[in-house]
């Protein structure tokens, strides 16, 4: 396209709202000479800060976003080979540390015009050894929380939200990682607000956060009459530089997400009534944070469907990810070759359902996450978008659609010739 424009990305300081407020705090904590935050400043003040954020009276800072999903587990404390439902359309981070927890993780299926995981199909996939249910809020567009939390209440289930892409989304007017029994957010390059690497979970159980404080620092007992290592844990420290971004980028958080808000709903103004396009919307008891701006495509209107779509874009300027992930999780090697501890195949070899069956996971059990991952497109979205930026990307995905358009096949009436 010939007004093609440069789009500002969040892998660099065109995407990101970064500027004196963090080099102000990050000089606080250089001239201090202390850059851990055992005897620091910046992290514990971090902690307050999203915890009154949130409304909740524990915060933890860990190292990522994988941190923040471990610690939480951690904190459920599985034994070895019970089960926690998931969803295959996740990061990996969101994963591992299931089975580094000795558990194992069931997929549920996911609304393919969504992709998050529904009460239904987490319903379905409840066995006995069912331990936790995490709900992922994917691409900051929530969950149906009251049908998760009434399953697992009514079977006495804790759930983790992973809360990753979903920084102040809401759900009936509670902000999602606030719902379930433990809330885990990242502080990635990419997300609402980071610190390059970072994470941190929230809970309103006394017992939880001091679990998961213990967890993320050795299970050291600080400030304990007679503290020991009292159960195995690992260092999931965040640093007091890390700690001093948080506190300035938190501070940005509230404009951060208005911003992605106005422009993705312009975005969805301009591409109403594309065809071949479903455009992302929350339930109406729900407020959608746009962590990206996710499209389904519809094969039988938009030719190739979300491959060609994708090739499209990004021939024309527009970097976006056809397909997300790609494949769901569990056809990753992990899960297929079951390659965990050596060459135990531990959690999952450890002991048998009581009833006999066995986990398989097989893609016809998930119509709705391989449809959801054959159609999606990933646009890129931040909150150093204008208005120019948007209607670039909108012309652009309405001129490719257009160029993509099944055309009806018409019949040729038969020659003369074949007819005399």
């Amino acid at each position: 396209m010939s007004d093609a424009i440069s789009l500002p990305s969040d892998a660099d300081k065109t995407g990101r709202d970064f500027g004196e407020e963090e080099l102000t705090l990050l000089r606080e904590v250089i001239e201090s000479g202390t850059l851990n935050c055992t005897k620091g400043t910046q992290v514990n003040a971090f902690e307050r800060d999203f915890a009154a954020r949130y409304g909740m009276p524990h915060a933890r800072a860990v190292t990522s976003g994988t941190a923040a999903i471990h610690t939480a587990i951690s904190a459920i404390d599985p034994e070895p080979g019970d089960e926690i439902i998931t969803t295959a359309i996740t990061d990996m981070g969101g994963l591992s540390p299931i089975l580094y927890q000795g558990a194992i993780p069931i997929f549920a299926d996911v609304d393919p015009v969504t992709l998050n995981v529904t009460a239904d199909a987490v319903a379905s996939r409840i066995t006995s050894r069912t331990r936790a249910i995490i709900a992922t809020h994917l691409f900051s567009n929530p969950c149906d929380m009251q049908g998760i939390m009434r399953i697992a209440t009514a079977h006495g289930i804790p759930v983790i939200e992973d809360c990753a892409q979903a920084f102040l989304a809401t759900d009936h007017g509670r902000l999602v990682g606030t719902i379930g029994a433990i809330g885990a957010f990242s502080l990635q390059q990419g997300k609402h607000m980071t610190t390059g690497e970072g994470g941190v979970v929230v809970t309103a159980d006394p017992q939880l956060a001091r679990w998961m404080t213990l967890f993320s620092d050795k299970a050291w007992g600080y400030g304990d009459p007679k503290p020991d290592h009292y159960f195995l844990a690992l260092n999931y420290r965040m640093t007091d530089l890390q700690g001093a971004v948080a506190r300035a980028q938190l501070a940005k958080l509230e404009s951060v997400v208005a911003r992605r808000r106005r422009t993705a709903e312009q975005m969805t103004a301009l591409l109403a009534g594309t065809p071949g396009i479903t455009l992302p919307r929350a339930r109406p008891e729900a407020t959608h944070a746009f962590w990206k701006y996710p499209l389904i495509v519809d094969p039988a209107v938009v030719e190739g469907g979300s491959d060609a779509l994708g090739a499209a874009l990004k021939a024309n300027g527009v970097f976006c990810a056809p397909r997300y992930i790609q494949k769901p999780a569990f056809q990753c090697q992990v899960f297929t070759d079951r390659k965990t501890f050596g060459k135990s195949q531990f959690p999952y070899s450890h002991r048998e359902r009581e009833d006999g069956t066995k986990i398989v996971y097989d893609a016809a059990e998930y119509p709705g996450t391989m449809q959801g991952l054959e159609r999606v497109v990933v646009l890129p979205w931040n909150e150093r978008y204008t208005d120019e930026h948007v209607h670039f990307i909108a012309r652009t995905v309405q001129a490719a659609v257009a160029t993509l358009a099944v055309r009806p096949r018409v019949k040729r009436a038969p020659s003369a010739q074949a007819t005399a």
